[in-house]
């Protein structure tokens, strides 16, 4: 492993995320963080010339709708469905005493 996690860095971590961690769990995350590491060093030999940036790997196109004023919110039609009515709105039984 070419790359090193000091003891101090472990518990500077654990501080920050505000974490306990047990002996075996610093000795267990400084492995994990040395394996990062060392996996980030493999991905740096890799050749990315010509190769355009990317911030999501599917492309990110707009999905939303076209926001266009219409006439009226159909309540006339929804309130066509209603059982009973009053004022322009649904009528519903009382529900508190």
């Amino acid at each position: 492993m070419a790359n090193k996690i000091s003891d101090e860095t472990i518990e500077y971590v654990g501080i920050l995320a505000k974490l306990e961690l047990s002996e075996k769990e610093k000795e267990e995350a400084k492995a994990d963080m040395e394996k990062m590491l060392d996996y980030i060093d493999v991905l740096n030999e890799l050749d990315t010339d010509g190769i355009e940036p990317m911030s999501h790997v599917f492309p990110v196109n707009n999905v939303f709708r076209e926001d266009v004023v219409t006439n009226g919110d159909g309540s006339g039609d929804t309130l066509a469905n209603a059982p009973l009515m009053k004022d322009q709105s649904f009528k519903v039984p009382k529900t508190i005493g």
